[in-house]
């Protein structure tokens, strides 16, 4: 059995994932999150740009005096002003890092540079050597290295390393490569480069073609052994490789990469949260590993293969990454497995009729919401439990309401058995149903309360109405959910006429007077 190797975590989400349009931090937020990094293990921290501005060097000087575990590392131009920066940045913290970089292909040197190849690895080759002056540590890093010719970027790297350079960071700047192409070239780097062993190979890949973190991991089964990445992966344009999902794929398939890092796992949802919330910007729900749905479940086979063996249907735990446990969504997709399940984790025990009947009145709100709540079910299931034997059973409602029409309810109810049809009207909506009903039933109890509270948010929030009604000494409560506030209401008052019919057919059998009052 081949021996893990431990893959080098450089935490970029200060510099890089800073990049991000709206995601500016000022020193106490890059200060927290440099603290939360420490904790989850990171290995090397890239704090800022000390160049750049004021504050980005206040910040770095703070966490490389502060922050204890980490490399704090500063990114600095192939230019002396901003190598002099970083160090004065840098300078009386324990474990510090310059990190300089210049373009190798022709397209940034032709464009931008305005640099002969000479010119460009010269300058390479003296920054480095300037940086060596202040710090044991140097990164260099080739900008575009993966649209630059393998030639000439392999004579660039060798030079730095014989420099000083101890580490050579390959990026793909653009994210331009494919994990093919991106391991070749380091298997490349790694054959045509001379003294390519005196320094560690890393990697630093962006996601515009949505591969940052799968050219990354080619990279390490390729023999790279640090990985250039952010929390959640922000950063300039469409973000950089995702910390979560390489040390998590690294972890999760060690059978393949035979590698490992030193993070934390369980720290990565709190440090995920944190970035999130100092930076505004919120982790889509699908997010691997630190999405709000990445341990959710709301398919009815899916649920069912995971409440009888997790592995089923997860190859990592929620609690390895500080997720908390599986979440059980109920929607039209559930089961009656996971539909009893969570019924009993909220501490409920139905019958195989109240739960077919239960299961059934979540089926039906689930095509009228998108999600399905606890206090959702909470009301479904109250409507089971207090449901008595049912003498009224709603059928269907038709109601016509407006500003220029006397509100209408047509009522179909199976009473006893047998289907029965009436219209009434009313002052309102519901004040014609309820006359209505009244009227079928031949009930002579009065309402005395009439209570409607939305149970959940949105437009299509579960609406529970409660009423309390009263017939000679005995007075009832029934209760109604539904996302229409009409139908809500008929179930309340034909749940509470049932309780009714129910007390009062107990009490001619038994004799005896009993004052009910719920």
């Amino acid at each position: 059995m081949m021996k893990t190797r431990m893959i080098k975590i450089f935490d970029t989400t200060l510099r890089d994932g800073e990049q991000s349009p709206g995601a500016t931090m000022n020193g106490e937020e890059k200060l927290s999150i440099a603290r939360q990094l420490s904790r989850m293990g990171v290995d090397i921290i890239e704090a800022g740009f000390a160049f750049s501005s004021p504050g980005d060097f206040n910040a770095i000087r703070t966490i490389a005096q502060e922050v204890e575990g980490p490399i704090i590392c500063s990114l600095a131009r192939a230019k002396p002003s901003d190598i002099d920066r970083a160090w004065e940045a840098l300078q009386g913290g324990p474990k510090i890092r310059i990190h300089t970089f210049i373009s190798t292909s022709d397209i940034h040197l032709k464009h931008q540079f305005r640099l002969t190849r000479d010119e460009a690895l010269k300058r390479a080759v003296d920054m480095v050597q300037h940086a060596r002056g202040y710090v044991d540590d140097v990164e260099f890093s080739p900008m575009d290295a993966t649209r630059s010719d393998e030639t000439y970027l392999c004579e660039v790297l060798e030079a730095v390393i014989t420099a000083g350079a101890s580490t050579v960071n390959i990026p793909d700047t653009v994210g331009y490569s494919t994990p093919e192409k991106f391991g070749q070239l380091i298997r490349t780097i790694r054959k045509r480069v001379p003294n390519i062993r005196q320094a560690a190979i890393s990697m630093h890949c962006h996601n515009d073609l949505g591969l940052a973190v799968a050219n990354s991991l080619s990279a390490v089964l390729a023999g790279a052994s640090q990985v250039e990445c952010t929390i959640n992966g922000i950063g300039e344009r469409a973000g950089n490789a995702a910390l979560e999902e390489i040390v998590m794929t690294l972890r999760t398939r060690k059978d393949v990469f035979c590698a490992d890092t030193r993070i934390i796992s369980e720290e990565i949802m709190k440090t995920s949260r944190l970035v999130s919330n100092i930076t505004g910007m919120v982790v889509q729900p699908n997010k691997a590993v630190v999405g709000a749905n990445a341990f959710s479940h709301e398919s009815g086979i899916h649920q069912d293969g995971l409440l009888k063996e997790k592995m089923t249907y997860e190859i990592m735990r929620p609690e390895s990454v500080g997720a908390g446990k599986t979440h059980i969504v109920l929607g039209k997709h559930s089961g009656r497995h996971a539909f009893k399940e969570k019924l009993e984790e909220m501490g409920y025990q139905l019958s195989d009729e109240s739960l077919n009947k239960a299961f059934e009145r979540m089926k039906h709100l689930a095509d009228q919401k998108k999600e399905i709540f606890k206090e959702d079910l909470e009301a479904v299931i109250s409507e089971e439990i207090d449901r008595a034997i049912e003498k009224y059973q709603l059928i269907s409602i038709h109601v016509e309401s407006g500003t220029s029409i006397i509100p209408t309810a047509t009522v179909e109810l199976l009473m006893n058995g047998a289907s029965a049809k009436a219209m009434g009207r009313g002052d309102g909506p519901v004040d014609a149903a309820y006359r209505t009903i009244a009227s079928m039933t031949k009930t002579k109890s009065r309402l005395s309360s009439y209570v409607v509270k939305a149970i959940t948010g949105g437009t299509d929030a579960l609406g529970e109405v409660t009423v309390t009604i009263q017939e000679e000494d005995k007075t009832v409560t029934g209760h109604g959910a539904d996302t229409d506030i009409i139908i809500a209401s008929v179930r309340a008052y034909l749940n509470a006429l049932n309780k009714l019919t129910s007390r009062t057919d107990q009490q001619r059998k038994t004799g005896t007077k009993i004052k009910l009052i719920e």
